[in-house]
């Protein structure tokens, strides 16, 4: 009886030991990927700090001699040994890429690109824009049935033409606009139709049979889009007149997918009122975009996941008070308080925040911190961040470290924000 019950017991803790060893290894695999940052960027001749947090003894490697690295004792060194609780320090005076290797026992876990850069300033905006993309082909948002002239329902695009797909040309004929489209199928009657289309980047030809609907028109039952419009926040200009704004891309209202666009253009608009965010129901800031001609104030030529991007006009720099800043790097981004630049009052101000949370690595490149409103004033005018603020530059310690991005829909005091550093890096 005594074996079996030690026989039993050993087996018991076996187990057990090969679960915690499991479940230790597969944490540590997950903090390591996401908590340990896959990429650093510092300013050439200027020490930066930043710290692993490995709750086990590491060590670093320098593969390359222009990057030296230092540890608590501020010695730098080719290799050094740190604790859970030590911060790393680097330092480069040549521009570049380079390489550290992160060791676990001996065992290689990570390598950690370095790139050295130039110094950055850019002037931080917080200035409301109105803008205008013009899709890259003419988007389709949906298909629907279409009453026949027989008195039958009819839907020749299901299952040919889904949401998110381009349409570039019809029977060989380009088009971009809706205009365009219609005066193809009003030529082409009752034949069948071929579409080139864009479906994620792949070039399709498809083919679809028109109906003729009850007024006498050939119709293929799709519903479609050629631009988009909507009030946004520009972040920063740099010096050269180089605009990033939103921090996050424009998506289709209906289809949820990132506008692909040929260009754009910013207008001038005007702000004409604030509805206050609640638990449930965020925010929103209306206006008034004035488009023509003497009201642009630049040019969009990127739509990407981080932003819009592109260029100002004098017309827009006449506008700007603010003085150009340094750009933080997401290592010296830090929990605690700071600032976002705002016109929602009808002139920008700085209002206070606190940064909650800091993920260098986080999945969503929009979603890098956790922020708060805390500033009485704009929690009194808009209940905290509302949509049209998206873009509203952040700052902390003097420097520009990101942009607000969404709102907690639940708690309109709280959102997210992006690194100014993945803005850049579009």
């Amino acid at each position: 009886m005594a074996r079996n019950l030690r026989h039993t017991l050993r087996k018991k803790l076996c187990f057990y030991t090969c679960f915690g060893l499991l479940a230790a290894g597969t944490y540590g695999g997950y903090y390591i990927e996401r908590k340990i940052p896959d990429k650093i960027h510092m300013a050439a001749d200027e020490s930066t700090e930043f710290f692993l947090g490995l709750p086990l003894q590491s060590t670093l490697v320098s593969e390359s001699e222009e990057v030296a690295l230092g540890n608590g004792s501020n010695i730098p060194s080719g290799a050094i040994k740190l604790s859970g609780k030590e911060s790393v320090t680097l330092y480069s005076n040549t521009l570049g890429n380079y390489r550290l290797g992160l060791s676990l026992f001996g065992i290689p876990v990570k390598d950690i690109e370095v790139e050295v850069v130039e110094h950055q300033k850019a002037i931080p905006c917080g200035l409301p824009i109105g803008i205008y993309l013009k899709s890259n082909g003419i988007m389709v948002i949906g298909t629907g049935e279409i009453p026949s002239k027989n008195g039958e329902l009819a839907e020749p695009a299901l299952g040919i033409l889904k949401s998110g797909d381009y349409i570039e040309s019809v029977n060989g004929v380009p088009v971009s606009t809706q205009k365009e489209l219609f005066a193809v199928l009003e030529q082409n009657g009752s034949e069948q139709a071929e579409l080139a289309i864009r479906r994620e980047d792949k070039a399709m030809l498809v083919h679809l049979d028109p109906v003729e609907a009850e007024d006498g028109s050939y119709k293929l039952g799709i519903w479609v889009r050629e631009d988009t419009q909507g009030i946004g926040t520009v972040t920063y200009v740099d010096l050269n007149g180089n605009f990033g704004a939103l921090g996050h891309g424009i998506s289709d209202s209906d289809t949820g997918e990132l506008v692909q666009i040929v260009n754009g253009t910013l207008y001038d608009t005007e702000i004409m009122g604030i509805e206050k965010g609640e638990a449930g129901n965020p925010g929103v800031m209306s206006g008034v975009i004035y488009y023509g001609n003497q009201s642009k104030e630049g040019e969009i030529l990127e739509n990407t996941a981080s932003g819009i991007f592109g260029t100002v006009n004098e017309t827009f720099l006449s506008d700007l008070k603010q003085e150009p800043v340094e750009l933080a790097f997401k290592q010296e981004v830090e929990k605690g308080p700071a600032t976002i630049l705002s016109a929602v009052s009808g002139e920008v101000k700085e209002y206070d925040i606190e940064i909650l949370k800091v993920d260098s690595n986080s999945p969503n490149s929009n979603k890098g911190m956790v922020l708060r409103v805390t500033d009485a004033e704009l929690l009194e005018l808009t209940g905290g961040i509302i949509q049209g603020m998206s873009g509203s530059p952040i700052l902390q310690n003097g420097k520009l470290i990101g942009a607000v991005t969404h709102v907690f829909v639940q708690d309109s005091t709280k959102g997210y924000g992006i690194f100014i550093e993945n803005m850049l890096s579009h």
